[in-house]
């Protein structure tokens, strides 16, 4: 199984990873994404991964 990661010190919270895979991801209340699931059956993550615009996103 694959490792995600969000480095929050990276992240701008912008929120795309939440629309493009809900299941995994999620912006919380300090404005920054967390994984909340390592894998997702319906979501291609290193594709989530790859449009991140701060590439705080691994997929390992």
């Amino acid at each position: 199984m694959a490792k995600v990661t969000v480095d929050t010190g990276t992240c701008v919270g912008c929120g795309l990873c939440e629309q493009m895979c809900p299941d995994v991801f999620k912006v919380e209340g300090d404005g920054l994404a967390h994984v909340k699931a390592q894998e997702c059956k319906s979501c291609n993550l290193a594709d989530v991964a790859g449009q991140c615009p701060v590439s705080a996103i691994k997929v390992s």
